[in-house]
């Protein structure tokens, strides 16, 4: 498994998790602060809320970090590198370059 794959599988449970993350937060005060009904679960709603915020910012910096060592570590062996157009154009193409026709000059029709 090439670096890269790591890389990129790392990407993928990164943003799962900071979706997963998102989704639990409600901009107008709702999502799981507003859920718990008491100050002793997981630290009071204060407390969530700082937990969720500061996961979110974790999870994008780790995401944008992640993204730039895969970008440093991609040898483009994954891709297809060679053109398909210009390698058809080069083994169709004749050997003996083509010399241009020379027309003679048109000459005008007669007027009747």
């Amino acid at each position: 498994m090439s670096t890269f794959s790591i890389f990129l599988v790392l990407i993928t449970i990164v943003c799962f998790l900071l979706i997963v993350v998102i989704m639990v937060q409600n901009p107008k005060g709702g999502g799981l602060s507003s859920n718990i009904g008491g100050s002793q679960m997981l630290g009071g709603v204060q407390k969530t809320t700082d937990f969720l915020d500061k996961s979110t910012w974790t999870l994008a910096t780790i995401l944008i970090l992640l993204i730039l060592f895969s970008s440093l570590s991609f040898t483009g062996t994954l891709s297809d590198t060679d053109s398909k157009i210009i390698e058809n154009t080069s083994t169709t193409a004749p050997t003996t370059p083509a010399v241009p026709v020379q027309n003679a000059p048109a000459t005008p029709a007669p007027a009747k």
